[in-house]
C-alpha cells in the first residue's frame, strides 16, 4: 500500500465510491438484460457509462440537500442512497417500490434521500430545484439544490428561466447539464448553437465549469468548489459534465446514429470505472482484488434485487386512488 494518499478522499470513501460506481453499472447491465427478455414493463433509459457524474457530484451531499433527476435517473438515485431493492421493485411496477410500483423506472423518488424524483420532462427538474434552493435559502441551513438535465434538455425554456431565476434570487443552486453527446438522436453540434454551455452560465451571470464527466476525480474536484460556494451563500453555478452513455437513448434504440466503431471505443477507452481503478490501483492505495471482491459483492445485491422484485406482489385494483394526495 502506498504510504501518501494523492487523493482528495480517505482509503475507505474511495473504496465506497467505488462501489457505488459498481452498483450503479451492474444495475444498468442487468435492466439492459432483462428489459430484452420482456420481464420489465414500461420504458427504460439507462445510465451506463455515466457513473462517475453522479457519484463525484453525490458524494458532497447529504441527506437534506435535494437533487432532481431525469428520465434517466436510476444513476443519480443510487448515488444518493435510495435503496436498490425498493428501485428494482418499483422498476418491476411491484408493491415496496420506491413509489409502491406506480411510477416505475422514469419516476422513482425518495423525499428521505433528498431525491426529489426522476422526471420524463426535459428540464422538468430545474425550476422544482429553484424552489427546494429557496427553502434552504430561508432555513439557512447550508443545504444545496441541483438539477440534472442532459444537453439537449438544456435548450427548453424551463431550464435557461430556472437559471435566471436563480440568479436573481441569488440560490444555493447547481445545474448539472450531463452532455453525453445526443440529444435522443440528435449530435448536440447539430442542436446547439453554443460550442460550451459554459456560455449560457455567463449569459445569466454565474459561473460555469466543463469537466470530463468521465473522470471521477475531475467531477469531484470542480463539484466541491461549487457546491462550498453555494452553501456558502455566493448562488448558483453551471457544471457541465462530458461523458458518454454505454446504451441508445431507449432501450431499443437501434443507435444507427453512432459512427462505425464509437461505441466500441467509448467501451475501451473511456469506461469512467476502469479510469478509476487504474488511478487508485496505480498509485497502490488499492489492490485489484479488493475492487474484485466488491464487484463480486455488488452482483450478488442485484441478484437479490431482482428475486425480491419478481416475488413482490403487484399493485391490486384497490392500489390505484391511494398515494394521489398528500395528507397532511
Amino acid at each position: 500500500m502506498a504510504d501518501v494518499n494523492p487523493f482528495p478522499l480517505e482509503r475507505q470513501a474511495l473504496l465506497q465510491c467505488y462501489r457505488t460506481m459498481r452498483t450503479i453499472r451492474e444495475f444498468e447491465e442487468r435492466l439492459h438484460v432483462d428489459f430484452g427478455r420482456g420481464d420489465i414493463p414500461g420504458f427504460v433509459h439507462l445510465y451506463a457509462g455515466e457513473e462517475a457524474t453522479a457519484v463525484g457530484i453525490m458524494s458532497h451531499l447529504g441527506d437534506g440537500d435535494r437533487i432532481a433527476s431525469t428520465h434517466r435517473g436510476h444513476g443519480h438515485c443510487i448515488a444518493k442512497g435510495v435503496d436498490v431493492v425498493a428501485m428494482m421493485k418499483e422498476i418491476y411496477g411491484r408493491k415496496g417500490g420506491s413509489c409502491n410500483g406506480k411510477g416505475g423506472s422514469m419516476h422513482i423518488a425518495d423525499l428521505s434521500r433528498g431525491m426529489m424524483g426522476a422526471n420524463g420532462i426535459l428540464g422538468a427538474g430545474a425550476p422544482l430545484v429553484c424552489g427546494a434552493a429557496l427553502a434552504a435559502k430561508y432555513r439557512k441551513s447550508g443545504e444545496v439544490a441541483i438539477s440534472f438535465v442532459g444537453d439537449g434538455a438544456s435548450n427548453q425554456g424551463t431550464f435557461l428561466e430556472s437559471l435566471n431565476l436563480a440568479a436573481v434570487w441569488n440560490l444555493p443552486a447547481i445545474f448539472v447539464i450531463e452532455n453525453n453527446g445526443y440529444a435522443e438522436s440528435t449530435a448536440r453540434d447539430y442542436g446547439t448553437a453554443v460550442d460550451s454551455y459554459v456560455d449560457r452560465a455567463a449569459g445569466f451571470g454565474m459561473p460555469g465549469v466543463t469537466v470530463d464527466g468521465t473522470d471521477f476525480f475531475a467531477v469531484h474536484e470542480a463539484a466541491g468548489e461549487i457546491i462550498k460556494r453555494a452553501r456558502d451563500g455566493g448562488g448558483p453555478a453551471l457544471l457541465e459534465c462530458k461523458m458518454v452513455r454505454f446504451y441508445g437513448h431507449f432501450e431499443g434504440d437501434a443507435q444507427t446514429y453512432r459512427a462505425p466503431g464509437e461505441l466500441d471505443d467509448i467501451r475501451n477507452n473511456r469506461d469512467c470505472l476502469k479510469k478509476f481503478a487504474a488511478e487508485v490501483t496505480g498509485a497502490g492505495l488499492i489492490t485489484a482484488e479488493e475492487l474484485t471482491a466488491i464487484d463480486h459483492e455488488v452482483l450478488g445485491l442485484i441478484e437479490d434485487a431482482v428475486a425480491q422484485a419478481k416475488a413482490a406482489p403487484l399493485p391490486t385494483a384497490a392500489d390505484l386512488l391511494t398515494d394521489v394526495y398528500v395528507r397532511y
